[in-house]
């Protein structure tokens, strides 16, 4: 007999770790200059001021830099600085050419969960936010990238200062991990396989040679020393740690940020139903037979899975998709997102498809009760989306649903329902009313929706 494996405990978090309102405060403190420019932009670049940019960039222009500057009393070396970080962190948004404030921003004052998400979203950037060296291969700084969250794992274990030396040597062994995973072997054109690693295909000495052969652990430091050295200055410089005098410390912010990430990869391990890697669209259909709170589970470990920007563009276009089911999963879905979907669920509000859905969750997330929601509205709004609820209804749910769904309509009398039902135009107004008058168990009453469904058939 099959048995479900064991769940992973979450790691817990580190000892010691500030409240979650002290760590708030310390990435306001720590995003205070990008969120100062941030409103600068928002008031002196928004839609109709004389202060837009002139060069069409969603970057800062000569001109903007240099008023920003002026107004602020900064730099235009300070000013473009936070300008990149308030991008980076999510205070400022780019949609093509052109840059608008993000909801992190619009929260910035009185949700410490926002602000703390765009401190994780720059921890997350930590690569760009300082420039790479310019004499490595691109890949081997993609390398170290990929080497670093165990590098910070260990730091955050350590709990305190530890030597240069020693994450250099955890780097190595890290990196020749991840090579040896891709079974990376160079070939020697006269000497043939080589051992894994660019690295590895050092000349043999030939017989009159008698010099001994350089380490090759050796070489691999003197590779990856100085990309050691830009990762924590670069994780330094968005302040998730201190570096110097040999040997780096994770912050407070920077332990809790690492402490996050490996509550997620746990969270992700635990899928209930096992749809973490699939896509948005198979993740829903497998969803659409759990309890409530079961696809709640499964749709927060789906999410915990992937960045959230990526995760929310899926599920917003699987709702566009034909299956009204997968549409009403999807909001659902967003919902778990919670504040950072806002913008993009915005984005949706005029389509007419998703019209009905982007509107209820804009009203939850505004603070308006569930139940109260559909308030927001309107008959024909409220009509639409019942229409759209009865072919999820009709495609995958069984005949008593169905007639049970007549019973929510807002209108007080079935022909009343069927007129609003056919004035509102659903494309699947026909089949809807097709399968209710096949599943109601009153003859008059199937009779008059087959009708119905027959007038909306020939345009009548």
């Amino acid at each position: 007999m099959n048995q479900r494996p064991a769940r992973r405990p979450a790691p817990r978090p580190p000892e010691g770790t500030p409240a979650p309102a002290e760590l708030a405060r310390m990435a306001r403190s720590g995003l205070a200059g990008a969120a100062r420019v941030a409103h600068w932009a928002d008031t002196a670049l928004g839609p109709g001021s004389d202060g837009a940019t002139g060069d069409g960039k969603a970057t800062l222009s000569d001109a903007s830099a240099e008023r920003a500057a002026e107004d602020l009393g900064l730099t235009v070396a300070q000013v473009r600085a936070d300008w990149d970080t308030a991008r980076l962190a999510g205070l400022v948004e780019v949609h093509g050419d052109s840059a608008r404030p993000g909801w992190r921003l619009r929260a910035w004052d009185r949700d410490d969960s926002a602000v703390l998400r765009g401190w994780v979203a720059l921890f997350d950037a930590w690569s760009l936010a300082h420039p790479e060296p310019t004499d490595v291969e691109p890949a081997a700084v993609a390398e170290v990238v990929s080497a670093m969250p165990q590098v910070l794992s260990f730091l955050q274990l350590s709990a305190g200062p530890v030597p240069v030396e020693q994450l250099l040597d955890l780097l190595r062994q890290r990196v020749v991990e991840l090579r040896t995973e891709r079974c990376e072997v160079t070939y020697d054109t006269e000497a043939g396989p080589g051992s894994a690693g660019p690295l590895a295909a050092v000349p043999a000495a030939g017989p009159a040679d008698h010099a001994p052969a350089e380490d090759p652990a050796a070489a691999e430091d003197a590779e990856l020393a100085p990309l050691l050295d830009w990762s924590l200055s670069a994780l330094g410089s968005v302040g998730a740690l201190t570096y110097g005098d040999g040997q780096a410390t994770l912050t407070p912010l920077g332990s809790w940020a690492v402490w996050v990430k490996l509550e997620q990869i746990c969270v992700a391990a635990q899928s209930p139903a096992g749809n973490i890697e699939v896509a948005a669209e198979e993740m829903l259909r497998g969803c659409a037979q759990l309890r409530p709170n079961a696809a709640r589970a499964e749709y927060r470990a789906w999410l915990a899975a992937r960045p959230v920007g990526g995760a929310v563009a899926e599920l917003v276009a699987a709702a566009r998709g034909e299956d009204a089911l997968l549409r009403g999963l999807a909001f659902e879905a967003l919902r778990v997102v919670g504040a950072p979907a806002e913008p993009d669920v915005r984005a949706v509000v005029d389509e007419p498809t998703l019209r009905p859905y982007a509107l209820l969750w804009l009203a939850e997330h505004d603070g308006i009760d569930p139940e109260d929601a559909h308030e927001v509205l309107t008959r024909e709004e409220a009509t639409w989306l019942w229409v759209d609820t009865a072919a999820a209804v009709a495609d995958h749910g069984e005949a008593p649903m169905l007639v049970r769904h007549l019973e929510s309509a807002l209108q007080p009398t079935v022909p009343a329902l069927l007129d609003e039902v056919r004035a509102v135009g659903h494309p699947r107004t026909v089949q809807v009313l097709v399968a209710l008058a096949a599943a109601h168990p009153d003859p008059a009453l199937a009779k008059a929706v087959r009708r119905a469904a027959f007038q909306v058939h020939t345009g009548g």
